[in-house]
C-alpha cells in the first residue's frame, strides 16, 4: 500500500492549517515496515519539518498535490480535501482525516459515493469505552490553550476585553469561568483554568462526565445542563467556552442570542464547537484571533482549528495516534483492519458506494451498515 501526504492548505473560512498528518519519525515507523510513503513537497513546513527530515525518514518527496493523492492508495489528511482538490481522488481509494462530512460541501460526499472511496472521519474514530482517540489529543491541546486565549481577550488593550486577570490576586476575585461539556476538551479546559486560580463551572447533560470531572478538578463546580442552568450561568460569566461536540452531526445551539445579550461587556466567547456549527447562536467561523469579533458587547473567538498555532506539538500527537490504524490498514488490507478494530470501524463514513451514517442519506447516497458490506466483502 502506498501512503499519500499532501500539504494542508487554508480551510474553510480562510483558516490557515499548519499541521501534517505525519511527522517524520511515524513515517519511519512505516517505512521500516515496507510500506511506502508519499510526502508533497513542503507538506512538513509549518510545523518545522523539513523535505530533508521525512526523505531522511524513507518517504519519497513528490512535487505536486495531485501526484500525492493520484498515487496514494490511502490519503492521510488533517482537514477534509478542498474543492481544488476533489478531482485528484480516485476510483477505489482510502480518505483518513478529519472529514466532517454532516457539514461538508454536498458534492464531496457525492464525489466519496460515486467514486467508491473508503472515507474514514478521524473525529469517529471511537472506542468501545466512547473515547476518541484521534481527537482526543487536539481536544487536550485545545483545552490547554483556552486560557491562553481567554486571558489576552480579557486585556482591555486588545478586543475592549474586561481588563481582568483570569487568576486574580488577593482582595480581587478571580474571572468566572463557564464550560459547556465536561469530556476531553472540556475536562482539560477546565483543570488549565483552576490551574490560575479561576472559578469554574462545568455544565454537562451526561451525569458520569459531571462525576469524571469532579474527580479530576478539584474545586471545579459541576452543574447539569438544562436552559434555566445554562441561562443563569450566562449572565454572569467573563469567559464561556463551548466544548460541546455530537459527532457526525451538527452541534446543537445551546446558548441563544438572548442569552449573550445578558452577559457583562467585554466578556469572552470561546465557541470550540464552531467546526461542527457552533454551540452558541451568535459565533460565526474566525479564521485567526486578529478576526475575534464583538457583537452583543461579547467578544466572540470562534477559530475552528486551534491546535493548528501548535502545529509541532499537534501533529507529533495525531501522528502517535494515527500510527496503529495505518499499520493496520497498509499491511492488514482496509477489509481485515476494519474487522479486527471496531474503533476504526465506528469511524467509518462512506463504503463501496454506501453512505454508512444513517443520517447523510438525507446529503445523497443510500445508506448500508458498514458490517453490512464487510461481510459482503
Amino acid at each position: 500500500m502506498i501512503i499519500g501526504i499532501p500539504k494542508e492548505t487554508a480551510v474553510r473560512g480562510g483558516v490557515e492549517e499548519k499541521r501534517v498528518s505525519l511527522s517524520p519519525p511515524a513515517v519511519r515507523e512505516l517505512t521500516n515496515r515496507g510500506i511506502q510513503v508519499l510526502v508533497e513537497k513542503n507538506a512538513g513546513d509549518g510545523a518545522h519539518f523539513s523535505d530533508d527530515d521525512y526523505s531522511q525518514a524513507g518517504a519519497v518527496i513528490v512535487y505536486s498535490r495531485e501526484e500525492a493523492y493520484r498515487r496514494a492508495d490511502l490519503v492521510v489528511k488533517v482537514q477534509a480535501p478542498l474543492e481544488e482538490e476533489w478531482d485528484y481522488l480516485r476510483e477505489d481509494q482510502i480518505l483518513f482525516g478529519f472529514l466532517l462530512l454532516a457539514l461538508a460541501p454536498k458534492r464531496l460526499l457525492e464525489l466519496l459515493l460515486e467514486r467508491n472511496i473508503l472515507s474514514i472521519g478521524m473525529e469517529l474514530v471511537q472506542r468501545d469505552d466512547g473515547t476518541h482517540p484521534l481527537q482526543q489529543p487536539m481536544s487536550k491541546i485545545a483545552g490547554k490553550m483556552a486560557p491562553q486565549v481567554a486571558g489576552r481577550l480579557l486585556q482591555a488593550n486588545v478586543k475592549g476585553g474586561r481588563g481582568i486577570l483570569l487568576g486574580g490576586i488577593e482582595g480581587i476575585p478571580p474571572a468566572e469561568v463557564v464550560i459547556l461539556g465536561g469530556g476531553t476538551l472540556g475536562a482539560c479546559a477546565a483543570r488549565s483554568f483552576r490551574g490560575l486560580g479561576c472559578s469554574v463551572y462545568v455544565v454537562d447533560k451526561d451525569l458520569r462526565q459531571l462525576e469524571k470531572v469532579s474527580r479530576e478538578v478539584p474545586g471545579a463546580i459541576t452543574i447539569f445542563s438544562n436552559q434555566r442552568n445554562l441561562a443563569q450561568l450566562t449572565s454572569f460569566a467573563d469567559v464561556l467556552v463551548a466544548a460541546v461536540q455530537v459527532p457526525g452531526e451538527r452541534t446543537p445551539v445551546l446558548i441563544t442570542r438572548e442569552m449573550v445579550k445578558t452577559m457583562r461587556k467585554g466578556s469572552v466567547i470561546i465557541d470550540f464547537s464552531i467546526d461542527q456549527g457552533g454551540a452558541v447562536e451568535t459565533s460565526r467561523l474566525t479564521p485567526s484571533e486578529e478576526y475575534s469579533f464583538s457583537l452583543e458587547g461579547v467578544i466572540h473567538f470562534a477559530v475552528p482549528n486551534l491546535p493548528s498555532w501548535v502545529p509541532r506539538t499537534s501533529s507529533h500527537a495525531l501522528s502517535n495516534a494515527l500510527l496503529p490504524y495505518l499499520l493496520a490498514l497498509a499491511e492488514q488490507g482496509w477489509q481485515k483492519a476494519l474487522r479486527h478494530l471496531t474503533d476504526l470501524r465506528r469511524g467509518v463514513w462512506t463504503c463501496k458506494g454506501y453512505s454508512t451514517r444513517p443520517h447523510m442519506t438525507d446529503a445523497g447516497g443510500d445508506y448500508r451498515s458498514i458490517e453490512t458490506l464487510l461481510e459482503e466483502s
